[in-house]
């Protein structure tokens, strides 16, 4: 009985320091925080970009405070899965010794499933011309598929990263006639498609992420004291907008739409 006391209060204080040194990711509330100011800044991009195909307001394709403000939005989200990827990795080895491949396998699967379902759906609704044929959900899911050998490194993936910019980005400076690698940056002259990701300059934000998630976070927490403001309630509303990021992504726009073809036929109606 004695014996068996000892064992069990053993086993208590292995499982309190455990879970005291191996941190869940949800314990970062800045994570998800910042997704979800993400999150907003992508629905109000949406409703200026909606604004503009009623006819309503062009400011998002004459001012361009709106095309940094995409581009910003983007580069948060982007970053941002670096980060993450880099925290579920630093979490498995410290739980099982080990970092399996299939979690990040069905993750990415997912989400480039539901690329492919958007780009069935704008396909269908807006024609070829205009349909998303590599997104951000497209790119996310193959980056998270991709990612994978790049998690354990620190700062060949600034090096990485930054190469991967400079590459996609003199890659927008040609075309090419290769249709079938625009998905990695090869562009067409005269390409206009919606919502385009190309992989190789994108990753290198990735990577920047995951570089980022290395150096700000280790096997037992923060590398450096950050305040706890998760009692303030809008951190706490952008965390719960940042845990359900891919819902929102999928149901923001169609809803947005409907919501401002109802105002603009209310409108109409007025004498």
């Amino acid at each position: 009985m004695r014996a068996a006391e000892v064992t069990a209060q053993q086993a208590q204080a292995d499982t309190t320091h455990r879970s005291q040194t191996r941190p869940h990711r949800r314990e970062f509330w800045e994570v998800d925080a910042l997704r979800g100011l993400a999150v907003v800044m992508m629905v109000v991009y949406h409703l200026m970009y909606d604004l503009d195909f009623f006819g309503v307001s062009d400011a998002i394709f004459t001012h361009p405070f709106w095309f940094y403000f995409q581009r910003t939005t983007a580069s948060t989200f982007l970053l941002l899965v670096g980060v993450s990827l880099r925290l579920r990795y630093r979490k498995d080895l410290a739980r099982h010794g080990r970092v399996a491949y299939a979690p990040f396998v069905r993750r990415g699967a997912t989400i480039f499933g539901w690329g492919l379902v958007i780009t069935a759906v704008t396909w269908g609704a807006l024609g070829a011309q205009w349909a998303i044929r590599f997104g951000i959900l497209h790119f996310i899911g193959l980056a998270t598929l991709t990612a994978y050998p790049f998690l354990r490194w620190r700062w060949p993936n600034l090096l990485l990263g930054l190469l991967f910019l400079a590459v996609g980005k003199m890659l927008q400076t040609k075309t090419f006639d290769r249709p079938w690698l625009v998905w990695l940056g090869f562009e067409p002259a005269g390409h206009t498609y919606v919502d385009y990701f190309p992989f190789i300059k994108w990753f290198g934000v990735v990577l920047l992420g995951i570089f980022a998630g290395s150096l700000l976070y280790g096997d037992t927490g923060r590398r450096f004291p950050f305040p706890n403001l998760t009692a303030w309630p809008p951190v706490q509303g952008l965390q719960w907008l940042g845990r359900r990021a891919l819902p929102i992504y999928l149901l923001h726009q169609p809803l947005l739409l409907a919501l401002l073809f109802g105002v603009l036929a209310l409108a109409a109606r007025q004498p």
